[in-house]
């Protein structure tokens, strides 16, 4: 693809600009060939038009994708130049505060102006042993690259640190040195790391100083050598100096400071021991008050002079000399304030009493007349006088300033001298590495001879920078086979020979120096002579003749002449060194000038005019020939020493770290693109990127390019073959071939092409994702038309539903108005009706009346008889009616009476259930009583009332029936009435007059059931009020209880908290007591090994000398006998040996050593009391707690271990038979496998009647034994009765005997006993067979599972792609290959184990079978013997019912005993076939037997013995996983059992009756239980450090690097070239590695028998070490920092934890350290733009520090375009609310940290009289009591 293809609408430029160098600008507009312009639009929005040059057609440079904006290693970035570097580390710097970034094989290190906590010994740690390239850059990556490479290499190596002033060179330096003196350590005793590091501060105190660019600039060029041994570790060092600015000595700036020294002194000039210094403020002396600025912001002086003092100590320069150079010092300040004043124009004079040369002279042991003679006079020779000259007052003060200057270089010069002297040993220099702290390139407005030196020193390590960087590119393109093509790069060697060569500057300036009459001027003009026309690098200004200038690599620079030659001359008046040199009093100074030559000019003149003054001194001859002999001059000096360090440097592998000044205002992380512009050029960081550029800078490996550029591939064009794949693709994709090459491992593109991938990614992506975006919104719409659909439907249905409710209740009310209608018609109809039928009625009335008035007399007496009639009737009806109702109300009232009694039911118990506050209210009581008895009362006189209602309706019913019968009698008489009208009359008016009645009573009767009707009200109405009173008592009652259990819930939860504090800080102190305990015995384990290594020193030392008194042979083999009270006389003898010892061995460290020993018993005693004390206390707040615990889990462990012994006898040959099932089945893996006939049955059929035949040999051998037992019984009878009988007598009387009956029934008996035993056995076996069979099913039935599971993986493993398949069987099948050579490797170990025994057995039976073949020849040639032969007993097994659990051994066995079962012994084979502590088991049996014979010397012996042999075997096998668990597990069970029998009751709670017997009876062990307790610690520490040692290179490739969930994480185009010379790559682990290695740590742990807290303790430490490790590991690796990396680590710790839910040991806190981890990947995760997203930040990361949380969200890189970084204004967001924060600024986690740990008391269930020594352990001289 063409690169004008590439500037596109929207592409991005780089133009130049003004004030910020480059400026970035947008393409609005395609570019098309011959355009003369581009239309841009800059990033403010300003849209302008960039006008290409005519002639060139340049276009602007492109910008690098934002994706690549931000890299480590700026050679990764697609397009390389100026504007791509600067805004690289722009970006890096001041948006993710790294200082650090790579450029090729240069580390690019900017000062940030501010103290960084990236410098820790944690980061060293992290960065210890890591390829250069897989953390983040950092000045220690570079350290480790050049330590790494010695080591590996045998080659020398160099760390070359440049940089202008400011630059912050000589703080690399240091670190680096720093860094060595970590990581390797010293090979001796004498700390020389310490004092390497030491000479740091002395150099800065003497040749750094502050200036206008930086408070501590070096004002001298060092190189320092750090020595190795042949381990690789600091054995010392030396130091070369280069150009000691003297001039500062004399003179600073304004804004300047003198050498820190001079103000340190001034500021420390009250101390009492500098008091005759005769100091006071820097302000007072001329030397340091000129600069005006005597202090340093934030940098105290006062303490600064302690550290240099310190240093000095250090190094070996003592008291008096330290003093000696503060003299030296002070007498140069106070020769700084001496005036010179003028006598005469060509004479000067110092004043009498001068109180500054009278203090100088006092300091260096002077006359003040001789000073002040020769500081106004000098000494002229000739041929053949000597004259005196007399000097005026100018070249005076120029003269006392040389000789400050002279004696200020001279005591540089001492002090580097005595610096070198105690940092060189006498070990063997094996290796070094160098550290050049050196100038960078200079230019100033006033360029004079330092800076001319500067640059030319500059110039050469240029030209050195050059080649190498040009041979790694040449030799990177032979290794992978490209064709190389020469690369025009920058030669700056002509610049170097105007400088060096013959007839050059350098040269040219010292033929000046040599002429009498040489001047600057003169010297100038031969410059513009000799090269101004013959080379074109040198210039004449157009304004100077005094004046050059010089085209530098960098720059071109101007430098003044004025001074060169007198630089270059150094002279100093000889007579002013002599007066220094004559001094009797100071010999310091004496020894400054001992090899001091004559310091006149070459010319033996000086230059100048004056006066001169001849006297008659004659010139001494044997100064002669030495005034003829000339110094070399300072650029002559400067350019052998330049030569010098050239050939070291080429004859080392070097390594660069260019030092950029970010601006000149010294502001933290201030970027100014112009300065760093200059400086990146000046330092030859652009030139490595043209030369990287020039070829093909980007650099990928096959599988980096096919897992980031597999969206770009289709499924056809992925081959098997991944290079083929990738070349296929990659033509298809760039048409030019010219853009890459092809290597063996890598892909090389040129500049640009990268870009283009990516731009060709990215679109595909942004296809993908707006195809993914069409999809999604689609069925966004499609869902939500769904929705609206489903809610149109919804409103419809509801609308219809409406309308339909609305239709129907306009038609009820239609209907309903319809049938009103037909009644309010048929009422009007009726009513019409009615009054028709009315009128019509009235009509016929008065119709009839006229006719009944014509009948009236007829009828009238029938008329009335009808009314009374009408009347009689009415009266019937109107009764009977009012029986009716008098019923029903009487009924009304029984009802209510019946309710108004349950009512009353009800409020009697209410009123009882509030007796409680009838108690607390008498006075409600008292009322409630008499509201009762009114109301029983009332009830009363209702119930009176309503019998009197009752009577009268009686009497009314009776006078109705009555009244009825009367009625009948008066029908009867009805024709009667007729005639008794009166009659009629009267008894109307009685009818009134009983209506009355009836009326009043009624009326009365209604008074009453309103009265009733009242009451009840009232009734009810005071019920409710006092249900109301009841209910108010009641919640009161309620409030009270709530309130009284909320506060005690409330005090309970407050003692609750207060006792979980308390039990924490008291749980925290313990920890913290423990973990300094076990600190100071970690040191004073290692001070142990470090006497021990002396003492091994001080016996291979002595052997050495011919007249040395060697021990006894035995003394060192029998290290067991070694006991602790023998230790301090061991100590004494061998400080006695050292004194012998001449040379190799320090006295005094050794009685330090001592000391130290002494100190740290004591303290450890201390502690250990304390600890004590804490851990009783703590045991006491837990022993509730443990109890059930402990009883549960000694029964448990009791069972099992019971359990366990029963089936070891089994183990072996059911695992036999196991293996010839497996063999079976797999022979043929058929479905019908367990059918009969198949081999499986088969095999199972054959063990079953191995098994029967095995039965029955038994069963015959147990036959034949008890026969030979009664045959035994009946000799040893007849030997006792008759001993002289001859055997025919004997054997007669024997069957006489057996025929008795007594013996007969004993034999009968015995018989019976015989078959009933056998019996038992048969029944036993065949339980034990079935079982054996119901095993074999079972595991056939697994097999089967395993067979169905393997078929299920290949078919998985057929659904995947070739490549993934091919994997995934690979894997699979080294995973199965692996666990079958294991359980064969078993398998074997089993069957020699088992060879071994049936031999040993066979040798035995042999033995006795010939033994009893003799003992049968012997008692056929002489019968009578046969009694008196020994009856050999028959070995048949059984268990000793008098066994005491003892193993007694005699004392010369001691050493054999603790050679097989400790330092000999195999823990495989002991973890898999024995009873897990066995070893333990075993020795505290003997120590039982010492302590039950009393041997006070064996139970020591014993003891001191095993500590000795456990130690010894660790420092052996300590890198041994299986041996320090082994030992760890062992000497746990050994503490345990040494406290279970103890006899403590504590620890006797759960033993049985038969092991309390069993308790120690005569010594108490207790400080040798707290001995054998400090060496579990050590096993555990041993332990921690093994695993860790294992698991460190698992974990960052396992947890950050491997991609557990493929595809998820992108490879980033890092484009990083590691050097040639790195390390390749060991193999890559997986998670599945580290699960797999914790499982081998948990599984042999149990097979060891380790107790459950301590695996707990121990898989804490492991998680602890995995989460640590990653976290650092994220917070130094950029390209882990992104989105996907979080969701992989998520995974990766699930999968943790699922393994810890496998292993129930989720509540061991294992989970909890990984927590910050945890954090950390949802971190990654979360969103990070908002304010509310910031909050969420800073409530989830709890468990990490501010630091982190700031680090991480600086390095977050986004792996696509369409992740998004996190802002600035953010990150300031997350510091202002965590600022608050109490926590440590320390950035990583401590990896070294070890909890502390501790050791429950588990006692064992197991018996130890049932304990069974095997074979195996060739133990047969311990017998069993």
């Amino acid at each position: 693809m063409a690169a004008s293809e590439l500037y596109t609408k929207c592409a991005r430029v780089w133009i130049p600009d003004a004030e910020e160098v480059w400026k970035s600008a947008e393409l609005i507009k395609d570019y098309k060939n011959g355009d003369a312009s581009l239309q841009l639009m800059l990033e403010d929005g300003k849209s302008i038009e960039h006008t290409l040059d005519p002639k060139t057609k340049n276009l602007p440079y492109l910008r690098n994708p934002d994706i690549l904006v931000g890299e480590n290693d700026l050679t990764a970035l697609s397009y390389l130049h100026e504007p791509a570097v600067l805004h690289n580390l722009k970006v890096r710097f001041v948006d993710s505060k790294l200082i650090y970034t790579y450029c090729g094989i240069v580390l690019v290190a900017i000062n940030p102006y501010e103290t960084l906590p990236i410098y820790g010994s944690d980061i060293i740690n992290a960065y210890s042993g890591q390829n250069m390239g897989d953390m983040d850059p950092h000045i220690f990556a570079v350290a480790e690259e050049a330590y790494k490479q010695m080591a590996r290499d045998e080659r020398n190596q160099s760390i070359i640190v440049s940089g202008e002033s400011g630059a912050g060179k000589t703080v690399s330096a240091k670190y680096a040195m720093r860094y060595f003196a970590t990581v390797s350590g010293s090979a001796s005793e004498a700390n020389v790391e310490e004092k390497v590091l030491a000479s740091n501060p002395i150099m800065e105190a003497i040749g750094n100083a502050k200036t206008t660019r930086n408070d501590n600039s070096s004002r001298f060029g060092k190189y320092i050598e750090i020595g190795f041994d042949n381990r690789y570790r600091i054995i010392g060092a030396n130091m070369r100096t280069y150009l000691l600015e003297k001039s500062r000595v004399v003179f600073q700036a304004d804004e300047e400071r003198n050498y820190h020294i001079f103000y340190q002194l001034c500021a420390s000039s009250h101390l009492p021991e500098l008091k005759n210094l005769k100091l006071s403020s820097a302000n007072d002396f001329l030397y340091t008050r000129q600069g005006r600025s005597p202090v340093i912001i934030g940098v105290d002086d006062t303490k600064e002079l302690c550290t240099t003092r310190n240093a000095f100590t250090l190094l070996g320069i003592n008291e008096s000399y330290q003093m000696g150079l503060f003299q030296v010092l002070a007498a140069i300040l106070h020769l700084g304030n001496v005036e010179i004043k003028d006598r005469d124009s060509d004479s000067s004079v110092i004043p009498p009493n001068n109180c500054h040369l009278m203090a100088f002279c006092e300091l260096v042991g002077v006359t003040y007349q001789d000073m002040s003679q020769w500081l106004c006079h000098r000494k002229l020779k000739t041929a053949t006088e000597t004259y005196v000259k007399t000097l005026p007052r100018l070249q005076a003060t120029n003269a006392r300033d040389a000789l400050s200057k002279h004696i200020y270089a001279k005591l540089f010069n001492w002090i580097v001298e005595h610096v070198n002297k105690a940092l060189i040993t006498n070990v063997k220099q094996h290796s070094f590495i160098g550290v050049l702290d050196i100038y960078g390139f200079e230019t100033f407005e006033i360029n004079s001879f330092e800076q001319f030196c500067i640059n030319y020193a500059n110039e050469k390590l240029q030209q050195q920078f050059n080649m190498h960087v040009f041979k790694l590119e040449q030799e990177e393109y032979m290794k992978e086979q490209i064709p190389w093509t020469l690369i025009d790069f920058y030669d700056n060697q002509p610049c170097i020979n105007l400088i060096e060569a013959k007839m050059g500057i350098l040269d040219l300036l010292d033929e000046e120096c040599k002429m009498p009459k040489g001047s600057d001027d003169s010297w100038a003009q031969k410059l513009y002579n000799t090269h101004l026309k013959t080379c074109s690098l040198f210039e004449k200004p157009r304004m100077s003749n005094r004046a050059f200038i010089i085209q530098h690599f960098a720059d071109k620079v101007e430098y003044q002449c004025e001074g060169f030659l007198a630089k270059n001359k150094d002279t100093v008046n000889e007579e002013q060194i002599n007066v220094l040199k004559a001094s009797k009093k100071f010999n310091l100074l004496v020894e400054l000038f001992h090899d001091e030559e004559k310091a006149t000019s070459p010319t033996g003149q000086v230059p100048g005019t004056g006066g001169r003054t001849r006297l008659s001194i004659k010139p001494d001859k044997s100064r002669e020939k030495s005034s003829k002999e000339h110094k070399k001059t300072v650029g002559c000096q400067f350019r052998n020493s330049l030569q010098m360090l050239m050939e070291t440097l080429n004859a080392t592998t070097p390594h660069y770290v260019r030092c950029i000044k970010p601006n000149d205002f010294k502001m933290a992380f201030t970027f100014d693109p112009k300065r760093a512009v200059q400086q990146l050029r000046a330092c030859g960081v652009l030139e490595t990127i043209r030369i990287s550029a020039a070829g093909f800078p980007s650099r990928w490996t096959y599988q980096e390019f096919f897992s980031r550029y597999r969206v770009l591939m289709k499924q056809k064009d992925v081959l098997p073959d991944k290079k083929l794949t990738c070349r296929n693709v990659l033509e298809k994709l760039v048409q030019d071939q010219d853009k890459y090459q092809f290597g063996k491992t890598k892909i090389f593109f040129r500049a640009g092409q990268v870009a283009y991938l990516e731009k060709l990614r990215a679109d595909k992506l942004r296809a993908a994702c707006i195809r993914i975006q069409k999809t999604i919104r689609c069925w966004l719409a499609r869902k939500k038309y769904l929705r609206k659909r489903s809610a149109a439907i919804t409103i419809q249905r509801f609308t219809r539903g409406y309308q339909a409710r609305c239709l129907v209740k306009f038609m009820r009310r239609t209907q309903a108005a319809t049938i009103i209608q037909k009644y309010r018609r048929m009422y009007v109809e009726k009513k019409r009706y009615r009054q028709k039928q009315a009128a019509a009625l009235a009509m016929q009335t008065i119709l009839r009346a006229y006719i009944a008035r014509q009948k009236y007399q007829s009828l009238l007496r029938e008329h009335k008889v009808v009314i009374i009639q009408k009347r009689v009737r009415g009266w019937l009806a109107r009764c009977w009616y009012k029986r009716c109702l008098i019923a029903i109300v009487y009924l009304q009232c029984c009802i209510r009476r019946m309710r108004a009694r349950r009512e009353l039911k009800k409020l009697k118990i209410e009123a009882r259930s509030v007796e409680h506050f009838k108690k607390l209210n008498k006075g409600m009581e008292n009322k409630i009583m008499q509201l009762q008895r009114r109301i029983d009362e009332q009830t009363r006189e209702n119930k009176s009332v309503n019998e009197k209602l009752v009577g009268l309706e009686s009497s009314y019913t009776v006078e109705s029936e009555r009244l009825r019968g009367e009625l009948n009698r008066l029908r009867g008489v009805e024709e009667q009435a007729k005639n008794k009208t009166n009659q009629v009359t009267s008894l109307l008016e009685e009818l009134e007059k009983l209506k009355k009645e009836l009326s009043v009573t009624q009326q009365e009767k209604k008074t009453i059931e309103d009265w009733a009707h009242n009451y009840r009200d009232e009734m009810e109405k005071m019920v409710s009020e006092l249900k109301e009173q009841n209910g108010t008592l009641k919640k009161d009652k309620d409030d009270l209880n709530r309130l009284i259990q909320e506060q005690s819930q409330q005090m309970t939860e407050k003692m609750a908290r207060a006792i979980v504090q308390e039990t924490q800080q008291l749980e925290t102190d313990l920890n913290e007591e423990r973990s300094r305990y076990q600190n100071l015995l970690t040191e004073h384990l290692r001070l142990e090994e470090k006497y021990d290594d002396l003492k091994e020193a001080m016996a291979s030392s002595n052997v050495s000398k011919p007249g040395h008194r060697r021990t006894d042979s035995t003394h060192s083999s029998n290290e067991s006998e070694y006991t602790y009270n023998s230790e301090y006389a061991e100590l004494e003898e061998g400080s006695r040996a050292a004194e012998d010892v001449t040379r190799g061995i320090d006295t005094s460290l050794t009685l330090k050593l001592q000391k130290r020993l002494t100190e740290l018993e004591q303290e450890k005693q201390s502690l250990r009391n304390e600890l004590e004390n804490k851990e009783e206390q703590f045991q006491r707040a837990r022993a509730r707690d443990d109890a059930e615990f402990k009883k549960a889990r000694g029964a448990e462990l009791e069972y099992e271990s019971l359990k366990r012994q029963e089936l070891e006898s089994e183990n072996k040959k059911l695992k036999h038979n196991l293996v010839e099932m497996r063999q079976s089945l797999l022979g043929n893996a058929a479905a019908s496998s367990g059918a009969p006939g198949s081999p499986a049955y088969k095999v199972l059929l054959e063990q079953l009647n191995s098994a029967c035949e095995e039965l029955d040999v038994r069963k015959e051998e147990v036959l034949i034994l008890r026969s030979q037992l009664v045959s035994q019984k009946e000799a040893m009878h007849h030997k006792d009765e008759k001993e002289t009988m001859t055997e025919p007598s004997v054997y007669a009387e024997d069957v006489s005997k057996l025929k008795d009956a007594d013996e007969l029934k004993q034999a009968c008996i015995g018989l019976k006993d015989t078959n009933r035993l056998l019996e038992h056995q048969l029944q036993t076996q065949r339980r034990t067979y079935d079982s054996e069979v119901e095993a074999l099913r079972g595991e056939l039935q697994n097999v089967k599972e395993e067979n169905n599971r393997q078929q299920q993986l290949l078919a998985q493993n057929l659904q995947l792609p070739p490549e993934a398949r091919i994997e995934a069987s690979l894997q699979h099948e080294i995973t199965r290959l692996t666990n079958e050579n294991l359980d064969l490797m078993e398998q074997l170990e089993k069957q020699d184990r088992t060879i071994r025994k049936l031999k040993k057995q066979l040798k035995v039976y042999s033995k006795r079978i010939g033994e009893m073949g003799a003992g049968q020849t012997e008692g056929q040639t002489s019968p009578g013997q046969m009694v008196d032969e020994p009856i050999h007993p028959v070995n048949i097994p059984r268990r000793e019912k008098d066994f005491q659990g003892m193993l007694e051994y005699k004392k010369e066995d001691e050493l054999k005993l603790v050679k097989n079962l400790i330092l000999e012994l195999k823990p495989r084979g002991v973890a898999v076939n024995l009873i897990p502590g066995l070893p333990a088991y075993i020795l505290f049996m003997c120590l039982r037997h010492a302590d039950y014979v009393n041997d006070d010397q064996k139970v020591r012996t014993l003891l001191t013995s095993t500590i000795n042999s456990i130690k010894k075997i660790l420092k052996k096998r300590g890198d041994d996983f299986e041996t320090v668990s082994f030992w760890l597990a062992n000497t746990c069970r050994f503490l345990h059992c040494l406290k279970q029998y103890s006899g403590d009751e504590a620890f006797m709670k759960h033993n049985t009756s038969r092991q309390n017997e069993h308790c120690l009876s005569n010594f108490d062990l207790a400080e040798y239980r707290q001995v054998i307790s400090d060496l579990a610690i050590q096993i555990y520490q041993q332990l921690i450090k093994c695993m860790e040692n294992i698991l460190q290179p698992m974990i960052v490739s396992g947890m950050l690097e491997h991609e557990t969930i493929q595809g998820v994480s992108g490879v980033k185009p890092t484009g990083l070239r590691k050097r040639t010379s790195s390390i390749a790559d060991e193999g890559t682990y997986t998670l599945d590695s580290i699960l797999r290695q914790l499982s081998a740590f948990h599984s042999t742990m149990c097979q060891h028998g380790t107790d459950p807290e301590l695996i707990k303790q121990v898989v804490k430490q492991q998680f602890y070490i995995i989460g640590a490790v990653t976290l650092n590991n994220l917070l130094l690796r950029k390209d882990m920092c992104s989105w996907s990396k979080g969701m992989q680590i998520r995974y990766n710790v699930s999968q943790l934890e699922e393994w810890l839910r496998d292993k129930g040991l989720m509540v061991c806190g294992a989970k909890e350290t990984l927590e910050p981890l945890i954090q950390a990947a949802q971190l990654l995760q979360v969103k990070k733009k908002t304010d509310e997203d910031a909050e969420a930040i800073c409530s989830m990361c709890q468990a990490l520090t501010t630091a982190q949380i700031v680090k991480v969200l600086n390095l977050y890189t986004p792996v696509n375009e369409f992740e998004e970084r996190v802002s600035v204004a953010f990150i300031r967001t997350i510091q202002t609310r965590l600022r608050d924060r109490c926590e440590s600024p320390q950035l990583l986690m401590d990896t070294k940290m070890i909890y502390p740990v501790t050791f429950p008391f588990s006692p064992s269930s197991l018996a130890l009289e049932t304990i069974q020594i095997p074979s195996s352990l060739n133990l047969a001289f311990l017998t069993r009591v």
